[in-house]
Parts: C-alpha cells; sequence; structure tokens
C-alpha cells in the first residue's frame, strides 16, 4: 500500500475555468504559483516559483467557480496525479515542471471577485 498528500498554499495563475465531464460532473482547472524564498550559498535572497495544476470536481468545482479569480490565495489538499516538463515562451529558456493534482479540498484564504454575499474564507 502506498500513500501521498498534497498540501500547499498558492495563488491562482489565473481565472479559473469550467468545464464538464462526459457523465456530466462539473470540473473546475486552475493553475496555482506557489513562491519559495531562500537565500543561496552567496547570502542572497532568491525566490523560486513552482506551478500546479489543479482540478476540483463536484460541488467543491462550483464554488471555486463562483468564488476564485486570478491572484485568489487558496489552500490546496489532494494528491499528485502526473508532472510534465516545458519550456515557457518567456524568460531564460530553462525546462519547468508543472505537476498535475487532483484536489479533494480547496480552501479559500482570499478572494478577488466582489461578491455581495460576503463570502471570502472557508472550504470549498
Amino acid at each position: 500500500m502506498s500513500y501521498q498528500k498534497f498540501l500547499a498554499v498558492g495563488n491562482l495563475g489565473k481565472d479559473p475555468e469550467e468545464r464538464y465531464t462526459p457523465a456530466g460532473t462539473q470540473v473546475c482547472n486552475f493553475n496555482l504559483a506557489v513562491n519559495k524564498k531562500y537565500k543561496d550559498q552567496s547570502g542572497e535572497y532568491q525566490e523560486k516559483t513552482n506551478w500546479f495544476s489543479v482540478a476540483v470536481y463536484g460541488k467543491q468545482a462550483e464554488s471555486c467557480v463562483k468564488y476564485l479569480s486570478k491572484g485568489s490565495q487558496v489552500l490546496v489538499e489532494g494528491e499528485i496525479e502526473d508532472a510534465y516538463a516545458y519550456i515557457p515562451k518567456e524568460g531564460d529558456g530553462k525546462p519547468q515542471a508543472i505537476n498535475k493534482v487532483t484536489a479533494q479540498r480547496v480552501r479559500f484564504l482570499s478572494t478577488n471577485k466582489g461578491n455581495d454575499d460576503g463570502y471570502t474564507d472557508g472550504f470549498a
């Protein structure tokens, strides 16, 4: 038996996208940027961003589409399903990696959409 758990706090890189599976299940996809700040060997502060492609299903997907937007801060709990490498169009041309995550739980730490109902924090 094996077990893994993914837990990260980050910000949405763009507005979430909504779609449906052939069976009619709602899916919300968003990219999550997780920043890491550290000192290198020379004592200089460096910052690195890791990107995760997150899929949320069902009722949680509905809440994510409704309340989240680019820049929203969330805590994602789930499992890493896959990873792939790519070379960004901009930047230094070095290969980057994205991990695909299936979220079991998304906690809203902030939202950017102006909602009249005042919902700004909670579990999706």
